[in-house]
């Protein structure tokens, strides 16, 4: 699977929510150098017409020192926003904020918090973007955030921002994506046990500092290798709850968009959609999936722990006889959409201008961050993740539906990075006591102002559902769908129930 809007194309590696124009050249060996792992980071990187950089380590300046296990946060406006435009920012809670993790040598999480434009009991709402190691910002100015960046770098209101009927959260994680900082390479988390315990940390001071919020319905959303990140979280945060370890959150739920979260059966669904789709012919197929085989044993591999490389060596084969062996028949594709081609100077989008917006001297002063400079997606921590990339994630999910935590798993039918195909497929295969009565269950139609904007299907606290006309950035293709979704999802209104579905 591979990444995201900042969305790399290495598949699981920077899937986040990067996107890359140009396909790995990935040599299955058993033994990646670190400095090859950079390079294809930093290729993935261009491809989003960002700039590469390396991260600078450093000791954190005593004015941006946080306590660790605290927040320091402020209130902020945004420079270049045109209040003549939308409503008054003043007339909403904009912070922005460090979390001085615990255990560690002076790291600190940065995040950006919206309270609701609606109703401040609506729901608390994180936005985690893939990668892994590309900073949240993406998806807040180009998908769901309260505005939108303009090529000469204002700001404009959002009509679909996500803040409409939710106050969320863009937190920069794994530490040195973003804002976040790391004094040392060893802080870096490398797995999912350490990313869910950095947010399970972060969000107990969020909630001990924001404590008028703790009452409210929870949820955890995001794309691309956050379908890595969520499952990890949602079940610390419940295994959390159940033991009475600190402040209780009310975990309702959890959101993956276009996700990379069980790469055994999402790798095998690549030749069929590919097939299916028309990117590849039948010849092709039948060429390409003598790969197949292997790469799934890789993966076994991988999740039995055979070797300290064996998921280095599942990814680089897997990515080398499947995913590039695809591209380099389909051509010039965008692999975020189909439909597009990569005609965006380097690569498929062009993201630059959040990039040099972030950096400007008066936006990083209004954010608090000194003179941090912005790492839109992380080499270091792209590097750092790299055995843990090929891990199914979706072996924590079964425990957290048993016990009424919902999931939505939506997917742009155009995206083939993380196609609908492959997420329907682990989807459907997982093994819950609901299964049969979810696969039994009508596929209905999503209606948005009287047109059909996808289809779903649901039983209880699953729901899955497949969005017409959108690749892998569902709320950038489909803003107004996409906010729908997240409303009647949060409210109950995707559920299908006894008396029928609802479906307004």
């Amino acid at each position: 699977m591979a990444s995201t809007p900042g969305l790399l194309h290495i598949s699981p590696s920077f899937l986040l929510f990067v996107f890359f124009s140009s396909p790995f050249s990935f040599v299955a060996t058993n033994d990646l150098p670190l400095h090859y792992l950079q390079q294809e980071a930093e290729k993935l990187i261009r491809d989003l017409n960002l700039s590469p950089k390396r991260y600078k380590y450093s000791l954190p300046h005593d004015s941006l020192s946080v306590p660790a296990g605290k927040i320091v946060e402020k209130k902020f406006r945004f420079p270049y926003l045109d209040d003549a435009a939308g409503p008054s920012v003043q007339d909403f809670g904009h912070h922005a904020g460090y979390y001085g993790l615990p255990h560690s040598h002076g790291e600190r999480m940065f995040y950006l918090f919206f309270e609701s434009r609606g109703n401040k009991k609506d729901p608390v709402v994180i936005w985690l973007t893939g990668g892994p190691g590309c900073g949240s910002e993406l998806a807040l100015f180009y998908e769901n955030g309260p505005f939108h960046i303009t090529q000469d770098m204002s700001l404009v209101w959002n009509d679909y921002g996500w803040d409409k009927v939710s106050n969320i959260l863009y937190i920069d994680q794994p530490i040195g994506t973003g804002f976040s900082h790391a004094s040392k390479e060893s802080d870096i988390p490398h797995d999912e046990e350490g990313v869910s315990n950095d947010m399970f940390d972060f969000l107990q001071a969020f909630f001990k500092e924001h404590s008028q919020f703790v009452e409210n319905d929870f949820y955890i959303t995001g794309e691309s290798y956050a379908g890595h990140y969520i499952p990890a979280i949602a079940s610390r945060i419940h295994q959390a709850n159940k033991a009475n370890e600190g402040i209780h959150i009310n975990l309702k739920g959890f959101a993956i968009g276009n996700g990379d979260t069980d790469p055994y059966i999402q790798y095998a669904a690549y030749t069929d959609f590919a097939l299916e789709n028309g990117l590849i012919n039948s010849d092709d197929y039948n060429r390409i999936n003598k790969g197949v085989t292997p790469c799934l044993q890789l993966i076994l591999d991988c999740g039995n722990n055979k070797g300290g490389n064996a998921c280095e060596a599942a990814f680089n084969y897997c990515e080398k006889n499947v995913f590039e062996k695809i591209l380099a028949v389909a051509g010039n594709i965008n692999y975020y959409d189909i439909r597009k081609k990569c005609d965006k100077g380097p690569g498929c989008y062009d993201f630059s201008s959040m990039e040099a917006f972030l950096n400007k001297k008066e936006v990083r002063e209004a954010l608090g961050v000194g003179d941090l400079e912005y790492v839109s997606c992380s080499e270091e921590v792209y590097a750092a993740m790299k055995n843990d990339w090929m891990k199914n994630q979706e072996v924590a999910i079964p425990a957290l539906l048993e016990d009424g935590i919902r999931m939505l798993v939506y997917a742009g039918e155009k995206d083939f990075i993380c196609n609908w195909l492959g997420n329907e497929r682990w989807v459907e295969a997982m093994e819950w006591s609901g299964q049969d009565a979810f696969l039994a269950s009508p596929n209905m139609s999503f209606l948005v102002d009287g047109q059909e904007a996808g289809r779903f299907l649901s039983h209880e606290p699953l729901t899955l559902l497949k969005m017409h006309e959108a690749g892998h950035l569902v709320p950038m293709d489909q803003p107004n769908a996409a906010l729908e979704m997240l409303t009647r999802w949060i409210q109950g209104k995707l559920a299908i129930k006894e008396t029928g579905a609802t479906n307004a």
